[in-house]
């Protein structure tokens, strides 16, 4: 999962959009092939841009890669571009917390560009590194991620537990923790279990 670019833009509804701000990483292309890749981002961006109305959100696929744009309903555009494998809700989140980030820091500053300007690196560029890992931007990612690693902890320390020759039977009968009843139950569990084994 790669995100390849950033961008803040003001929408100008059939004139081209204006660049706020973009950042991109386009290091893993040749170093001579770099210009022409930011190059073709910018057009990507602008045009795709341009032809997203006010207030609506789109994902478009072009050659291999994905670009998510959020056009606010104040004319405000965020856009980020990334590999295919590279979550929507996460990219939709990058862009909802970038422009936010954008309006805290310098306001309504966007509403009055005129040209093409790299005004917000010092937003952008931090949020390219940052989001890189998805799972910064995608809350719910982030705790699947977090389960997933419980989960994983869980089965080792059961694992590790019986690789040291005990059996959870005698774990049970030597607990004092447990009631009677809980180990009856835990016994009349185990028992009822286990005569239903698949082959």
């Amino acid at each position: 999962m790669k995100l390849t670019g950033i961008g803040i833009l003001k929408w100008n509804g059939e004139d081209k959009p204006l660049f706020v701000g973009m950042a991109t990483d386009v290091s893993n292309f040749g170093y001579f092939q770099r210009a022409s890749v930011r190059e073709g981002l910018h057009f990507l961006v602008r045009t795709i841009v341009q032809r997203t109305q006010p207030g609506q959100r789109q994902s478009v696929k072009a050659e291999g890669y994905l670009c998510h744009v959020h056009v606010r309903d104040s004319g405000m555009a965020g856009v980020v571009v990334a590999d295919e494998e590279y979550p929507t809700t996460a990219a939709f989140s990058v862009i909802t917390k970038v422009l936010d980030d954008q309006l805290e820091r310098f306001g309504d500053s966007w509403q009055r560009v005129t040209a093409d300007e790299e005004a917000s690196p010092d937003v952008l560029e931090p949020a390219l590194l940052k989001y890189q890992d998805h799972t910064q931007a995608d809350k719910l990612a982030k705790i699947q991620k977090d389960l997933d690693e419980t989960k994983i902890v869980l089965h080792q320390t059961i694992e590790s537990v019986l690789k040291r020759g005990e059996k959870l039977d005698a774990l049970v009968d030597k607990s004092n923790d447990l009631s009677l009843a809980s180990q009856m139950f835990y016994k009349q569990a185990r028992k009822s279990n286990s005569c239903c084994t698949y082959m």
